[in-house]
């Protein structure tokens, strides 16, 4: 359980950190650029580690269902889609809604066992623990929007006293 732990917060803590990366590369290269070199360098990456540590076990894929070949090509919807989602919302916005989407499809595969998914019984409090997740973002981004709001206040409340 310790080391499930300790991986998950390795991948969370490398996602955000992919993301701003994407994201700046978006900024001077165009969504699509970003999107290849990702997916491209990805890819010999893993080929690279995957030959050191598997060898010819890698390519030992006849026990896989054939629509399994096709998740690498939701890879092009992940990155373009969080590129997109950060140039428009903010990296911390666009993360944790895309966080929040994420646990909550998990739960819905999970409870009707899709997708080749062991089916885990539904439970009233996983629901209502992404619902409070998502209240938490809705709180996030409205506290943010007031931030701004005493900020122009701030401002205007500034300029009139050096009228003054």
């Amino acid at each position: 359980m310790l080391l499930g732990l300790l991986f998950a917060i390795i991948a969370g803590t490398l996602v955000g950190m992919q993301n701003i990366f994407n994201s700046k590369v978006n900024e001077k290269a165009g969504s699509w650029t970003t999107t290849t070199l990702v997916l491209g360098l990805g890819f010999l990456a893993s080929f690279i580690l995957g030959l050191f540590f598997e060898g010819g076990r890698m390519f030992d894929l006849q026990q896989m269902k054939g629509w399994y070949w096709f998740s690498g090509l939701l890879g092009i919807g992940v990155i373009a889609g969080i590129v997109q989602a950060i140039k428009f919302l903010g990296p911390t916005f666009a993360i944790s809604i895309v966080l929040t989407s994420q646990l909550g499809f998990a739960l819905l595969l999970d409870s009707l066992g899709w997708m080749g998914l062991e089916k885990v019984p539904f439970t009233w409090q996983q629901l209502l623990g992404v619902l409070v997740i998502t209240a938490g973002v809705i709180v996030f981004k409205w506290s943010e929007g007031s931030e701004e709001k005493v900020d122009v206040i701030t401002s205007e409340l500034n300029k009139k006293a050096e009228v003054s």
